[in-house]
């Protein structure tokens, strides 16, 4: 189980610097009424994504444990290595094209007849048809062989660790009073400077994991050197 929530988290971390969120947070927590706003703009965001992801696995994902109750673990470990590439493949893309990316403005969306829990559903709601880590989370998740509550709890972990940033901007405007919003503009320039390196660091850290683990798992059946050295790497991660 420490080996799942090993995967949801990392890639949910590297996952969170999405700049389709994180952009419109720190327009939030700039505005008025901020830390109202930033707070149910990120309760929102959190709930659409575990509430889609939580139909997915127990829809489609559940129909799919019935027909294979008891998942082999080649295949769970299969699962985790394809989780792993499509982070590292979303790692190489956005460093190829970090140049061109960073010269785009961070979107800002407009407030006029828009609340912040009608924002967070309107973007949530877009985005998840095509959040493909998210996508290989929940393949990860299904491919484990848990039950229902087990992966309930993995969504929501993930999502925890997809709003960490938000989370993080609530807490500055609660506890750094006045310094708040010059820090969240500061953070602001050097994210609109640095995301796409920033992002793909993220990913790769977190792709770069999540494969060994999948590749460790498939060695780790042979009686040699590798097979020994893959057990030996995956064992905190086991239980």
């Amino acid at each position: 189980m420490l080996r799942l929530f090993g995967i949801v988290i990392s890639i949910g971390l590297a996952d969170s610097m999405n700049p389709s969120t994180i952009a419109p947070g720190l327009y939030l927590a700039l505005g008025e009424r901020a830390r109202t706003s930033l707070t149910e703009f990120t309760v929102t965001v959190f709930a659409v994504n575990f509430v889609g992801g939580a139909v997915i696995a127990l829809g489609p994902g559940e129909v799919i444990l019935h027909l294979v109750p008891h998942p082999h673990a080649t295949a769970r470990y299969i699962l985790e290595t394809i989780a792993g590439v499509v982070m590292l493949i979303a790692a190489v893309v956005l460093w190829v094209k970090r140049r061109s990316l960073r010269q785009r403005e961070l979107p800002s969306p407009s407030a006029e007849g828009k609340s912040a829990i009608l924002l967070g559903l309107t973007i949530s709601a877009v985005e998840l048809p095509t959040a493909f880590p998210y996508f290989a989370v929940i393949a990860a998740i299904v491919g484990s062989g848990r039950g229902p509550l087990r992966q309930l709890i993995a969504l929501a972990l993930y999502n925890i660790a997809f709003v960490v940033p938000l989370i993080l901007m609530i807490a500055l405007l609660e506890f750094a009073g006045d310094r708040a919003k010059r820090i969240i503009e500061s953070a602001r320039d050097w994210l609109q400077r640095h995301w796409p390196t920033l992002l793909a660091v993220l990913a790769l850290v977190a792709g770069v994991f999540v494969t060994l683990l999948g590749i460790t798992g498939l060695a780790g059946g042979q009686h040699n050197t590798v097979g020994r050295l893959s057990r030996r790497f995956r064992r905190p991660f086991t239980h």
